[in-house]
């Protein structure tokens, strides 16, 4: 029997949290998710604002009690006052996997110059990985088309649910068996 993954959607947004706009970034994290993976999974998926103490609530509840394996977080990671997503996520998280930070800037520098002002990370609380992407939804995808091979591999050796993905879209390294 396996388990069905749990995945945390979290949108930072003062304004999509209140109504301004519409939030367009959790929903292109939930479509880019059903694209890559053939097993079941459930999104556990919220709308908050930039304010750090709620962030870091957001996500120990995600892990902690709802049993996210994975929790992506959009917004909240430029040079901005509020943006305050990174900070949140290290305060948080027991070991930091900058990797996956130092690939997503690299990979965004590709399209825009820009890239080099994005602080995005990721981080380990527990049996979860957090990791945080930029905000927009062209980003999104290129962000996580980069670093998504290697998350179902670090979910694994973490004990979570196994991510099986459609090798059509995005193929997953996974060392082979000896």
């Amino acid at each position: 029997m396996t388990t069905k993954a749990k995945i945390g959607i979290v949108t930072v947004s003062d304004r999509a949290s209140v109504g301004i706009y519409e939030d367009v970034s959790g929903p292109a994290i939930i479509a880019t998710l059903n694209d890559y993976l053939k097993s079941e999974w459930e999104p556990e998926y919220v709308v908050i604002p930039d304010e750090q103490d709620i962030i870091e609530k957001t996500l120990i509840e995600l892990t902690d009690e709802k049993g996210c394996s994975l929790v992506v977080t959009t917004g909240g990671t430029g040079p901005a006052k509020r943006d305050v997503t990174p900070e949140a996520t290290e305060a948080v998280c027991d070991r930091m996997m900058p990797g996956f930070g130092e690939l997503m800037r690299a990979e965004s520098l590709k399209f825009v110059p820009t890239a080099i002002l994005s602080r995005q990370t990721a981080g380990l609380r527990k049996d979860s990985l957090i990791v945080n992407l930029p905000g927009k939804p062209k980003s999104i995808r290129e962000c996580l088309d980069a670093v998504f091979p290697a998350i179902p591999y670090c979910i694994d050796l973490m004990d979570g649910p196994f991510l099986e993905c459609d090798e059509a879209v995005i193929k997953p390294f996974r060392p082979k068996a000896k």
